[in-house]
């Protein structure tokens, strides 16, 4: 082989690595400009959405439900958070919404709440019920029995009761331990403009907004759409555990 095919060989090689890494950073960029502003996947890992969402549930969260965003526009750098900036279609979540959102102590951190108070509304707690401008969100009791079949270990010791609730136009189902007396009532309050009031499904063991207060909107990343896998990885005490029947259940 002469010296010209030797470097002709070498360009060659240099420039396909090239096309390469650049069709590479390609998909790459249309991944995470996907997952930025379309649709993104996130894991639950905790029981605050218990029943609504299990522990190790896999959800795919819809990113431009309440608006179109620029592209990367609520990144997170260390310790700076920034603000979304929306192309268009910008609303607010309606009461009964699950959203993710970053939590308001740590912006790095991601949470999944119930919306269940909005800018304006007068909310109070009384006797663990929820009052609504002075309205009762009226909770059903029901037989939790299949339910408490499928439930996560660290909760099965608890003495839970069951009720159907209708949140906004959502109809779901919360859980409260019968035992809790800590958080059963909760002072009336006015939330502000622009300003969202959280809570989770399991509602005494959810640190929500009765802790920490409002959100604003340009926390919230996006609404809950459905599960689409549900597995818990064996670590320590906790056993492995696949959900099969949960995929593809609605977040209601």
């Amino acid at each position: 082989m002469t010296e010209e095919e030797v470097v002709s060989n070498a360009l060659t090689k240099k420039q396909k690595m090239i096309k390469e890494t650049k069709s590479i950073l390609l998909i790459i960029i249309s991944v995470l400009t996907f997952r930025s502003i379309f649709f993104e996947p996130f894991r639950i890992p905790s029981g605050s959405m218990i029943p609504t969402l299990m522990i190790g549930d896999f959800i795919l969260v819809n990113k431009f439900a309440y608006g179109l965003k620029v592209p990367f526009t609520d990144l997170v750098l260390g310790d700076s958070s920034f603000d979304p900036v929306y192309v268009a279609g910008k609303s607010d979540p309606k009461r009964g919404d699950v959203v993710v959102f970053k939590y308001p102590k740590d912006l790095s951190v991601n949470y999944i709440k119930r919306v269940v108070g909005l800018p304006g509304d007068t909310l109070e707690i009384r006797n663990k019920v929820v009052y609504i401008n002075d309205k009762q969100i009226q909770p059903q009791e029901f037989d939790g029995k299949s339910i408490m079949s499928d439930m996560d270990d660290k909760f099965k010791g608890y003495n839970l009761k069951f009720f159907h609730l209708k949140t906004g136009e959502h109809e779901h189902v919360i859980q409260q331990d019968n035992d809790n007396y800590f958080k059963v009532d909760f002072e009336k309050i006015t939330i502000p403009p622009g300003k969202f009031f959280m809570m989770g499904d399991n509602r005494d063991f959810s640190y929500d907004s009765r802790y920490w207060g409002f959100i604003s909107h340009e926390q919230i990343k996006g609404r809950a759409m459905f599960v689409w896998f549900s597995f818990i990885f064996p670590f320590g005490e906790n056993p492995m555990k696949f959900r099969p029947g949960r995929i593809g259940t609605l977040i209601k």
